[in-house]
């Protein structure tokens, strides 16, 4: 698709009213659009200049500062201008007004200065999407993941692995057409198999890092089961810090699943708070009771509640079955032992023990995240495309029967796999390569 040649315009900064708001203005007629604004020339590219914004009646609009950026070096690539102005709604809605009516010019839509960015080859889709999670980042894990992505770490690993399959392609290339030539070894295409074969073990390695990316991104899923009243609901208005559900001594109050995000040490856990799991004729609270169970199913970890003065009690197979830690509850009601069947004992109501069960989460975070990595795939169509390279790296490896055009065809296939995840899909410089391995043709 070409680039579109519209000049665009939005507010770039936060939501008004704020200190300083930032117009950013895109495209052929930036700045022309400039000039018209501030009835004087422009200042030096990348110097900031103090002026009046100015209407058609040469009527002040507000005292700005201003900036131009040249193409290519801007953010999108073109031409590009930012006002920094007074954010007060009455301020930017008047400025908007001005460039509404200059012929050209048009609002932005959603995301068009990231996609004016990719398609001028100032971003690949990888750092766009980590600038995008990086925009939406409210832990610091979450941040620290979007900036290996946006800052394009993770772009060079995969073109760096790109760049190896295009060079084995390369090797094979030049033995299938140019074997009679001086300068290429003799039966170099035996030589590249050992280094695809170490290139499909780290991709593997790096795919089953994957599950850490989830984790970090959409949160850290704790379920809380047990049987009614205990204490479940008020677990997790103590952990949240706020009333999230609602508390009272009626067993079955909780019907359905409630959940609230929370800011552990860097990472996000979703806690999730179920109906109590019992037996009942109540049709409401048994499909309460199969949400419970099914939330227990896909969550990262389990928190088996079970009152202080009950019995211990099993529950479904379903949910022994996951990562779990049974917790002893209202320790502070009575004085009963714990016994050796619990991993921690807490008091939801008087803080007792939640800095230990707090403590134990984050542990189970931390083993499932592994020791602080972050280059890591981190959606699923990466991961995708990451088991689409794989599966053609492991064809080509154990295709050693069939012709050599064939496997090299599979690490073709690989290679465009890899590109397809930042934008850059394959492109024939296999020639480029040969003559400048083995100069060919001199």
């Amino acid at each position: 698709m070409p680039a579109s040649t519209d000049t665009i315009y939005a507010l770039s900064s936060g939501a008004l009213p704020a200190g300083v708001a930032i117009i950013r203005i895109s495209g052929p007629l930036a700045f022309e659009a400039l000039l018209k604004l501030t009835g004087r020339e422009l200042p030096a590219p990348r110097q900031v200049a103090l002026g009046s914004i100015r209407d058609r009646n040469n009527e002040i609009i507000d005292q700005a500062l201003t900036v131009i950026f040249l193409a290519p070096n801007s953010f999108t690539g073109e031409d590009c201008v930012e006002i920094h102005s007074h954010g007060s709604r009455a301020v930017m809605a008047a400025i908007f007004t001005e460039l509404d009516n200059l012929p050209g010019l048009r609002p932005a839509d959603a995301g068009e200065f990231s996609r004016r960015a990719f398609e001028n080859g100032k971003m690949d889709l990888l750092e766009v999407e980590g600038l995008a999670d990086l925009l939406q980042a409210e832990t610091e894990m979450q941040r620290r993941l979007a900036v290996e992505q946006s800052s394009g770490k993770l772009s060079a690993l995969y073109d760096g692995w790109a760049n190896r399959l295009t060079r084995a392609r390369a090797m094979i290339e030049a033995e299938l057409d140019f074997a009679d030539e001086e300068d290429v070894p003799d039966s170099v295409a035996s030589q590249v198999w050992d280094s695809v074969s170490q290139l499909r073990d780290e991709i593997a390695g790096h795919l089953r890092s994957g599950g850490s990316s989830e984790i970090i991104r959409d949160g850290f899923k704790v379920a809380l089961v047990g049987e009614p009243n205990a204490g479940k609901s008020t677990l997790l208005n103590a952990l949240s810090g706020r009333d999230v559900a609602i508390v009272t001594d009626i067993a079955g109050t909780t019907r359905d699943v409630l959940s609230v995000d929370i800011n552990l040490d860097g990472y996000l856990v979703r806690i999730f708070d179920t109906a109590g799991i019992r037996d009942t004729q109540d049709v409401v609270e048994q499909e309460g009771v199969r949400r419970a169970v099914l939330t227990a199913e896909t969550a990262d970890l389990v928190l088996v509640l079970q009152d202080n003065d009950s019995i211990p009690k099993q529950f479904s197979a379903s949910v022994e079955n996951q990562r779990r830690l049974r917790v002893r509850t209202k320790t502070a009601v009575s004085h009963s032992n714990a016994g050796s069947d619990y991993d921690l004992s807490i008091s939801a109501k008087e803080g007792v023990g939640l800095a230990e069960l707090r403590s134990s989460i984050k542990r189970e975070i931390e083993r499932r995240v592994g020791a602080a990595q972050t280059l890591v795939p981190a959606r699923a169509r990466h991961k995708k495309r990451l088991e689409d390279t794989l599966n053609y790296v492991s064809d080509a490896l154990h295709s050693e029967a069939m012709d050599l055009a064939i496997r090299s065809e599979y690490l073709r296939l690989a290679a465009t796999s890899l590109g397809r995840i930042t934008g850059r899909v394959d492109v024939e410089d296999l020639l480029g390569v040969i003559f400048s391995e083995f100069c060919i043709g001199k």
